[in-house]
């Protein structure tokens, strides 16, 4: 918490991006007994200890909640389901059309399990630990509703924003409103700090990016401040390249968190200056592991010096990782 509010750490505080998940053995067999993965995400109980499952094997500085980026649209009534080897699913596909009648509900109650997953890992999680809050960012999630699922043609939904500006903008907005709140709510349970992801940033264009990711990301991040000024809010805009100075430079943005391919000295001297540094490894050399993903990590870790960092990857574990090769990143971050 420290890291993430500016002040420089001698070792730095050290959490993964999809830290639960599974290439853990323990999720693997709690997720078996679990029912569908939706399930195991609004069931308190389970998604509390599937959080907690990293922190104990590794002792963490931080758990983040272990929920979907996907939850807010089945709220509001499009449903969401997975379907093996093809990802997530939301049905029916959004349109102008019928935009408003997923605009009326109360989505607080479908995602109360949520909030009582937050306030249930809290009591559990020690009090030296952070309990990280996070949800998906209004552009990344609105592709997956225009699109009924993964994205196969972003050409398609940048034309939609050129062809039908007001229907995307009215979608964004009430991203942004349910976003807010949803955050808020997660604080309000225990989150110390919440994290927005936004994934599909990359690739957009410098008008769009800055209607579709950094204006929204802004407004977020400034209403969960004008009601909770001391929780810090990270910001993950995947793929921006140097746009990323724009995320870092917004007033409510404690922390950016950058992706592997961002060059880390140009992160240490562009970013450093604005908000504290979070990530940058690729998650690949962590299924390699050995004197590779060690230099890698104390490179990256020197290059950081002196300035506020919070170690993690540049996007998230994959299910091929060796959990003792963790074990060792962790220590080597520790050193």
């Amino acid at each position: 918490m420290n890291a993430l509010r500016g002040e420089v750490q001698d070792i730095p505080p050290v959490w993964f991006m999809r830290q639960a998940g599974r290439y853990l053995p323990e999720y693997r067999e709690l997720r078996s007994k679990a029912g569908s993965f939706l399930d195991l995400c609004y069931n308190p109980d389970l998604a509390s200890e599937v959080t907690l499952q990293p922190v104990r094997r590794y002792d963490l500085d931080a758990a983040i909640l272990f929920a979907d980026i996907l939850l807010i649209p089945d709220a509001m009534g499009q449903e969401l389901t997975f379907v093996q080897g093809d990802g997530p699913h939301l049905s029916p596909v959004i349109t102008h059309d019928n935009l408003t009648s997923f605009l009326d509900r109360d989505i607080h109650e479908t995602l109360a399990p949520v909030y009582q997953t937050v306030a249930s890992t809290r009591r559990e999680l020690a009090p030296g630990k952070a309990l990280i809050g996070f949800a998906g960012a209004p552009w990344t999630v609105a592709t997956y509703m225009l699109a009924g699922g993964p994205q196969k043609d972003p050409a398609a939904l940048r034309s939609l924003w050129y062809d039908r500006k007001s229907f995307v903008t009215d979608l964004i907005d009430a991203l942004v409103a349910a976003t807010i709140e949803y955050l808020n709510r997660q604080i309000e349970a225990g989150a110390d700090a919440v994290q927005l992801f936004d994934t599909w940033a990359q690739g957009l264009p410098e008008d769009l990016l800055r209607a579709l990711s950094i204006s929204p990301l802004k407004r977020i991040a400034e209403g969960v401040k004008a009601k909770h000024p001391g929780t810090p809010v990270i910001l993950f805009p995947r793929g921006v390249g140097a746009m990323a100075v724009e995320y870092a430079r917004l007033e409510a943005c404690d922390a950016i968190g950058i992706d592997y391919a961002t060059p880390w000295d140009w992160a240490r001297e562009n970013l450093s200056p604005h908000a504290t540094v979070q990530g940058g490894l690729d998650p690949l050399i962590t299924v390699t592991g050995g004197e590779a993903m060690e230099q890698a990590a104390r490179r990256l870790i020197g290059t950081f010096r002196g300035a506020p960092y919070v170690f993690n990857l540049g996007h998230g574990f994959t299910p091929q990782t060796p959990p003792e090769n963790v074990a060792r990143l962790v220590d080597v971050v520790r050193e």
